[in-house]
């Protein structure tokens, strides 16, 4: 599971980087960059974790909860600015 919520984090500081900076731009021209960027982040999170969950292995089930349990931590951690979840992030 440690290892899923390490993988997620890594991931998620990468791609959340570029979210955060793409959100910068104040006329809402990179909008559906902040939504490809949130769409790929639950993608990996909630996605690859209930697949990994459905495998039915031990491994994969530790992974696949913690990548599901990192991308909740990032979000409520961050208020959701790191996984793009936030609405200021689009206005």
């Amino acid at each position: 599971m440690f290892a899923g919520l390490a993988l997620y984090s890594v991931v998620n500081s990468v791609i959340g980087f570029f979210i955060f900076f793409a959100a910068l731009d104040n006329n809402g021209a990179n909008t559906p960059y902040v939504i490809a960027g949130t769409a790929v982040l639950a993608l990996i999170g909630l996605g690859v974790g209930i697949g990994l969950n459905l495998i039915r292995k031990p491994w994969s089930r530790g992974l696949g909860l913690g990548l599901m349990i990192g991308w909740a931590l990032w979000s409520i951690l961050s208020a959701g600015f790191c996984t793009g979840l936030n609405p200021g992030l689009y206005a």
